[in-house]
């Protein structure tokens, strides 16, 4: 079997950490998740120690995406129920070029190797040295993005649980904003809208990278999310425990009008 292959094809774990073969299975079954490219943790080793024949790999293997790319941890033993590694793991946003590409995929595997790493994989019972694949997908431009619960984390109430800034979802994710927070029913009904403080958004950089973008003062406490929004979340919640099971943890962006899957893994367990 091939060490790089479009995510598509990203089937084994052991090979590809459990995020690629978790977005590769979504795009099998038809899920809105951005195009990309998984490449083994053997792979990605050898772009950290500067392999030329390697980088040149990953390089070529990404020249279909076009444009800015994502690119994300893939660990063999990531995002299970136990531990998921949150903000342990490097994610690059807006990488353009060889060399950004070599440096971002460096970046993730030394993340993953750091002494904060390490420690939070002994802290959670993994005593082994990670195997770190790597998930570089086309890069979405979101007018508005967060997190989805598909029940609630904190009550275990059978509800969908929704928070969303503007821009990228990092904003939510590194818990830079106050995100505007809904609940939705099963069947749709919106439960609750409370609305946020979004003072600032992630945008892209054209050269590269990202940047925190003032929001205009009458945007900063207006929701961000329409009626129609809220019931296609409601949808990819139910597709998604349709594919992966019950409990997920979500990451999704709306771009261009459009509603993409950017990551789905299981809640993790309280301590974890």
């Amino acid at each position: 079997m091939s060490e790089v292959v479009p995510l598509l094809a990203a089937e084994d774990t052991a090979l590809f950490g459990t995020k690629a073969v978790g977005l590769g299975q979504a795009l099998r079954d038809g899920l809105p998740v951005p195009p990309g490219v998984a490449l083994a943790g053997v792979v990605v080793d050898a772009v950290a120690g500067r392999d030329e024949d390697a980088i040149r790999r990953v390089a070529a293997s990404v020249a279909t995406l076009r444009g800015p790319l994502a690119v994300r941890s893939s660990a063999v033993d990531e995002d299970g129920a136990n531990a998921s590694f949150a903000g342990q793991h490097l994610t690059l946003l807006n990488v353009s070029g060889e060399q950004a590409l070599t440096e971002a995929v460096s970046g993730v595997w030394w993340s993953a190797n750091s002494d904060s790493a390490i420690t939070y994989r002994q802290r959670v019972g993994l005593f082994t040295r990670p195997s770190v694949g790597v998930v570089i997908q086309a890069l979405v431009n979101p007018e508005s993005a967060g997190v989805l619960f598909t029940q609630n984390p904190v009550t275990g109430a059978d509800e969908r649980i929704i928070e969303a800034s503007l821009g990228l979802g990092e904003a939510v994710v590194a818990g830079r904003v106050i995100p505007d927070h809904y609940r939705v029913s099963r069947t749709g009904e919106i439960l609750e809208r409370t609305a946020g403080r979004k003072d600032i958004a992630f945008r892209s950089l054209p050269d590269g990278g990202t940047f925190e973008e003032q929001v205009a003062p009458e945007l900063v406490e207006r929701l961000c999310l329409e009626d129609q929004q809220l019931a296609e979340l409601n949808g990819l919640a139910e597709r998604c425990e349709q594919v992966y099971g019950p409990a997920r943890d979500i990451e999704w962006a709306i771009a261009g009008g459009e509603l993409y899957l950017l990551q789905c893994r299981a809640v993790t367990t309280v301590g974890a």
